[in-house]
C-alpha cells in the first residue's frame, strides 16, 4: 500500500480541521503530523502557523481540558496535573488550566463521589472497605490528605 503524502499546505489544513474539531496540545498536533508523514522541517513550519491564526493555544487546552475531565470524568487535581505533564506542558500553563475548578465545586464533587462510591462497596471488613475506597479514589487523582480523611470519616473505627 502506497502511503499518501500531502504537500505543507495540505497538512496545514488538515491539521487547522483537527484543531477546529476540538482544542489540542502540541504534542497532539506533532503526533497527527508526524502520521500524516510530515518532516520535522514542515511540522516545524505548520505549528507557528497554527498558533499565529490562534488554531493552537495551550493554555485555553489546559483551561478546557481541566474543566472537562473535573466535570464529566470527577478527575482529581493529581490525575489532571500528571494527565497535561505528559502532554508537555508547563507549570504555568497547568496552573492557569485549575484555576478553572472552582474550589466550593471541587470539594462538593469530592464529596459527593466518596459517598456515592462508599454505598457501592460491598465489602463487610471496615479497614478493606476503607482501602477500596481510599484506592479507587487516589486513582481518580484526589489529593491523598483528603482521601484518607474522607475514608475515616465515612467508615469510622467505632
Amino acid at each position: 500500500m502506497k502511503q499518501e503524502s500531502f504537500t505543507v499546505e495540505e497538512a496545514t489544513r488538515a491539521a487547522e480541521r483537527f484543531c477546529a474539531y476540538q482544542e489540542r496540545c502540541h504534542q497532539d498536533v506533532e503526533r497527527k503530523l508526524k502520521k500524516m508523514g510530515m518532516i520535522q522541517d514542515a511540522i516545524d513550519q505548520i505549528i507557528p502557523h497554527l498558533l499565529q491564526h490562534n488554531f493552537l493555544n495551550e493554555t485555553r487546552f489546559a483551561k478546557v481540558f481541566a474543566g472537562g475531565k473535573f466535570r464529566i470524568k470527577k478527575w482529581g487535581r493529581v490525575r489532571i496535573v500528571r494527565e497535561l505533564k505528559m502532554r508537555g506542558l508547563n507549570k504555568k500553563t497547568i496552573d492557569i488550566g485549575l484555576a478553572e475548578i472552582p474550589e466550593e465545586q471541587y470539594r462538593l464533587t469530592f464529596d459527593t463521589l466518596s459517598r456515592k462510591r462508599n454505598n457501592q462497596l460491598t465489602e463487610t471488613d471496615k479497614y478493606k472497605r476503607r482501602k477500596k475506597l481510599a484506592d479507587y479514589l487516589l486513582y481518580r487523582g484526589w489529593e491523598s490528605h483528603l482521601v484518607y480523611a474522607k475514608a475515616k470519616e465515612l467508615i469510622p473505627d467505632d
